[in-house]
């Protein structure tokens, strides 16, 4: 069984989140002696405007920009594999309103977030968010 690329992003932010909390506690009781951060609302909002400020929040915590990377990321591991024939693309076709099925050995270029398929004399763009799964000989490899 393959998770889906959203459940995965989401058990991960679950972690870094819990991993924050246990350190930043850590810290706090080691700390507690301080004036105001024995208060729980001041704690909170200084650990908050620090994850913040340091951008962490937005870089592990993002919803969607991490995750994008990560579809990317496999778009690419595809498009780059010596034996890319083995591998299909289910994607959702708006015009024909249904899923299609393309064959990854007609991949020509990943510009922008557009995977660039040249099939049967015609380019063919398909924006990476619309790709759902993909296959590899028979077996489902990765699903969004």
């Amino acid at each position: 069984m393959v998770m889906r690329e959203q459940d995965k992003h989401f058990l991960w932010a679950i972690f870094y989140g819990t991993a924050l909390i246990l350190f930043w506690k850590g810290i706090w009781e080691g700390v507690g002696g301080l004036p105001y951060i024995e208060n729980a609302w001041v704690s909170l909002f200084v650990g908050f405007a620090m994850l913040t400020l340091s951008g962490m929040i937005f870089r592990e915590l993002d919803p969607l920009g991490s995750m994008e990377k990560k579809v990317l990321k496999n778009m690419h591991y595809v498009h780059e594999h010596p034996r890319k024939e083995e591998f299909h693309f289910k994607y959702y076709d708006h015009a024909q309103k249904k899923n299609l099925t393309i064959k990854a050995e007609n991949l020509k270029h990943i510009e922008k977030g557009v995977l660039i398929f040249h099939d049967k004399g015609q380019e063919i763009f398909i924006p990476v968010h619309r790709i759902q799964e993909i296959w590899h000989k028979g077996k489902l490899h990765w699903k969004l």
